[in-house]
């Protein structure tokens, strides 16, 4: 399916990269509200975001102020002048954020993992005017995201940007959210006019990870920053640990650099000559290695020997990434590639095996 996207065209908000949403996750008090937007106006921030409805992974945490947290919103709007944002994840949320002339919404990682949500979403959105920006599902499932986006387009919401957010994953070391940053540069490849923000917040899950996520963004070209920031963070109410003051993001955002996405020079481009032979000279090898591992799978089948002979794959495994290290690659790279040719390997055997 095609988009239909127009650029998002937010009033008062200039078009440079990177573009800046920034706030408390969680609406808490009228004067947190006002006081954290203040800080972040006072800075140069001209959208302001805050989660008036919370879906939470668990029952009995703070789950939002609910409708109530509208009009502190719009005091924002009115007497600082700054675009507000906050998320939806049904049609209540949508009619009373609409009515209350919220002028960006986004939808959250949990509803746009589920296909029937998000459907619901998109039928009450049908008529309206208002940017809508996608995080991606907790899972790492690029086609989900897709189709989220997709039914969102197709009720006639033109303009649509992306958030990544990062992915769940049950092993939490380093982030809370695996970037997985391929899966977003996937989406780029496949949606170019799609603007994508990043949300550091969530990926990190820790104030410290939100400057270096920040920058890994800027360096793979997305197009704006959402970020947690709080009068108070200490206090917050939700999800503490990975927000930043105002003042602490004035001074991310200052130390970023920001690179030219479309800057070429003839010693890139012949650089870039130099991989694209490369690249060739790998596929004709694979090719050469996948012909190789069909006389083997004949040989097998007329001796009537197994597929999968286990100690001879735990010794490529283990010499070639060896071998790897010596050459300054990742041993874990190097066996991630083996790994996928053997498994292609394997297929290739299995049909000679299966042929009558």
């Amino acid at each position: 399916m095609e988009l239909e996207l127009q650029k998002l065209n937010l009033p008062g908000v200039e078009e440079k990269r990177p573009l800046i949403i920034a706030g408390p996750c969680s609406a808490e008090t009228e004067e947190q509200v006002f006081n954290t937007a203040k800080q972040l106006s006072e800075k140069g921030i001209k959208i302001f975001r805050a989660g008036i409805w919370k879906p939470r992974t668990k029952p009995g945490g703070f789950e939002g102020i609910g409708e109530q947290g509208l009009p502190w919103m719009q005091r924002v709007k009115k007497e600082l002048g700054m675009l507000v944002a906050t998320e939806v994840a049904n049609t209540k949320h949508v009619e009373a954020a609409l009515n209350a002339g919220i002028d960006i919404l986004w939808i959250g990682a949990r509803t746009s993992a589920n296909p029937f949500a998000m459907q619901e979403i998109a039928d009450a959105l049908k008529g309206a005017d208002v940017p809508v920006l996608i995080k991606n599902p907790v899972n790492p499932d690029l086609e989900l995201w897709i189709g989220a986006i997709e039914r969102i387009n197709g009720a006639g919401i033109k303009r649509i940007a992306a958030i990544h957010r990062g992915f769940s994953t049950y092993d939490k070391k380093l982030y809370r959210n695996l970037p997985m940053w391929h899966i977003p540069i996937e989406l780029r490849r496949r949606m170019p006019d799609l603007p994508i923000f990043c949300d550091p917040s969530h990926i990190g899950g820790k104030r410290e990870l939100v400057a270096p996520l920040c920058q890994q963004a800027m360096d793979l070209s997305f197009d704006g920053l959402i970020v947690e920031s709080h009068c108070n963070p200490d206090c917050a109410w939700s999800d503490a640990s990975q927000q930043i003051t105002p003042d602490v993001l004035d001074y991310v955002l200052n130390l970023l650099v920001i690179r030219d996405v479309n800057q070429t020079t003839e010693n890139l481009t012949a650089l870039r000559r130099q991989i694209d032979g490369i690249d060739e000279q790998l596929l004709e090898l694979l090719a050469k290695r996948m012909r190789i591992s069909k006389e083997i799978g004949v040989y097998k089948k007329e001796h009537n020997m197994p597929i999968l002979q286990s100690p001879r794959y735990s010794e490529i495994l283990e010499k070639r990434s060896c071998m790897g290290e010596q050459m300054d690659l990742s041993p874990d790279f190097v066996k991630e590639i083996l790994k996928e040719i053997h498994e292609e390997s394997v297929r290739q055997q299995m049909i000679i095996m299966n042929e009558q």
